[in-house]
């Protein structure tokens, strides 16, 4: 960490938003005057996933915003799975961006923090400057097949997102294992192909899971603490609408995303060895759905979780991008 980086410090605080919806929200950088960077985390993290990234934005001069997104750490979590659709939670985002006063905002996000920015940039491309997308591409809607049927026939029910549509039984074997347990498994994952959590147990809670080194146990015992206080339910909803936004978004079949955008990519992601989505991307499929794309990065030898993995490295890229827009 840069010594000017050392020396920023992330304010807490809460947002009532104009959908009934309180956001908890993590700051740093200039409080008016710069340009905002709005930073989204995916599953199964929290704004604390930014922690890196916040501090070299704010040292270069912008003004970094990291809400927990709905259903996460201290924001609202609704109870129903019907209210985590990709329309509920952009309007979270539209009125966030208005609470800050803002127009425009740069978009950094990664999992399903970019499976919302895409829909944000689909829904409401005014708002978003450019977008820096980490892990997971945009995928055009296919009128064909609803996602989750698509994912069941192609790796059937013991996927992991298959397994956690049935409301309450992904719950009760995360609570077997523990929540620290879960963590740990996820985080520690780094097979480049499809997670499976089989119905006779994803393992013991006894099972022995090194962290990988760009996490420390300091780190896993914040996470850990937070998603004792909530659960894993909220999170798990947005999983659990994957059905109802494509339903709800079949007005935009075909519509492209029309800001300028970098995607970022680990070579081990488990989504980047999704079958057919590496000539998606690399062979004219994601340039032509997104015309605006600038660059695509695939980061050797790095998992999923790219943003804590290199830091500093994705830190970089994101501001060589967004320092574009001056």
């Amino acid at each position: 960490m840069a010594s000017d980086e050392s020396s920023v410090t992330i304010t807490h605080r809460t947002v009532e938003l104009n959908t009934g919806v309180h956001l908890h929200v993590a700051e740093a950088g200039p409080a008016s005057g710069a340009p905002t960077v709005l930073l989204l985390h995916g599953f199964p993290e929290l704004w604390y996933t930014w922690r890196h990234q916040m501090r070299a934005l704010a040292a270069a001069g912008y003004r970094a915003v990291a809400p927990d997104m709905r259903g996460y750490g201290g924001s609202d979590a609704p109870p129903s799975s019907e209210q985590y659709t990709a329309l509920h939670v952009v309007g979270d985002l539209v009125a966030l961006i208005d609470s800050l006063g803002e127009k425009q905002v740069f978009v950094v996000a990664h999992d399903w923090g970019a499976i919302i920015a895409w829909n944000l940039c689909l829904l409401r491309p005014d708002r978003v400057k450019a977008l820096v997308a980490l892990s997971v591409v945009f995928t055009p809607r296919s009128p064909a097949r609803r996602p989750v049927d698509g994912l069941k026939g192609l790796y059937g029910d013991e996927y992991y997102i298959c397994r956690i549509q049935e409301h309450g039984a992904i719950e009760a074997e995360f609570a077997r294992l523990g929540t620290e347990q879960v963590l740990r498994k996820f985080f520690a994952y780094r097979t480049p192909g499809p997670l499976f959590i089989p119905y006779s147990g994803w393992g013991s809670p006894d099972d022995e899971v090194p962290l990988p080194s760009w996490i420390t146990e300091e780190d896993i015992k914040y996470y850990t603490t937070q998603f004792d206080k909530t659960g894993f339910t909220g999170g798990l909803n947005y999983y659990r609408a994957l059905n109802e936004t494509w339903e709800l978004t079949s007005p935009w079949t075909g519509a492209e995303i029309k800001v300028p955008t970098k995607f970022v990519v680990g070579d081990l992601d488990l989504t980047y060895h999704t079958p057919g989505i590496q000539d998606f991307i690399h062979k004219g499929g994601l340039k032509k759905f997104v015309p605006l794309l600038d660059e695509v990065v695939v980061m050797k030898d790095v998992g999923h979780f790219i943003n804590e993995e290199k830091p500093e490295e994705v830190g970089a890229l994101i501001i060589s991008f967004i320092q574009k827009f001056k």
